[in-house]
């Protein structure tokens, strides 16, 4: 049976009532494809962010490393990924190897392109492309000035049982985890012991 062509999105107007150094909000009026209805769309707009899972390899089980900063939304530290935004004209690895380096001071040799996702598409158009950084090089974190950033190795075995329990809270950094425990290092963290607190 011949699928049904879905009609594009309509967009009737557009503004941005507000506009921020990070992200603006766009209130829109459309018809999305295949309806028939117009209604109110309210997104919040982001250039995107990179998210990077630098793993330490020397020892007998994969190390990775997090950073714990304060955020204001969640009115909590969290442990996360070292992350950040991609900056006008900017590449996505160029703003990979940029964030790891101020956060935690490390460079890395080798780097690939893991996971690409929305981070929450239901109001907020941010995506996030996670990469995989090999081979460190340890130096000196350059953290903006707003950014009071503590960071730490953890073994995967310990943040892989974080991320099942619900330890672990941060959504880009609970997808990395999984991912690295089912793309290459699962063997090295079965039996593992999990003894590191967050």
């Amino acid at each position: 049976m011949a699928k049904k062509s879905e009609q594009p999105l309509q967009v009737i107007s557009t503004r941005t009532p507000f506009h921020g150094p990070v992200f603006q909000v766009t209130s829109d009026q459309v018809v999305e494809p295949g309806g028939a209805v117009q209604v109110r769309r309210d997104t919040v707009r982001h250039q995107g962010s990179v998210v990077i899972m630098a793993i330490d390899e020397s020892g007998e089980e994969p190390r990775v490393l997090l950073a714990r900063q304060y955020r204001y939304p969640a009115k909590d530290y969290l442990w996360e990924f070292p992350a950040g935004r991609i900056d006008d004209g900017e590449s996505e690895l160029a703003a990979a190897r940029r964030e790891l380096m101020e956060e935690t001071g490390c460079t890395a040799r080798q780097w690939k392109r893991a996971l690409f996702f929305y981070s929450s598409p239901g109001f907020l158009d941010e995506t996030m492309a996670i990469y995989l950084a090999r081979d460190l090089v340890q130096g000196k974190a350059q953290p903006e000035e707003d950014e009071m950033i503590t960071t730490r190795f953890f073994p995967l075995s310990a943040l892989l049982q974080k991320a099942v329990s619900g330890k672990l809270q941060d959504g880009k950094t609970i997808a990395g985890v999984l991912w690295l425990a089912q793309a290459g290092w699962r063997e090295k963290t079965c039996g593992a012991a999990a003894k590191s607190e967050l």
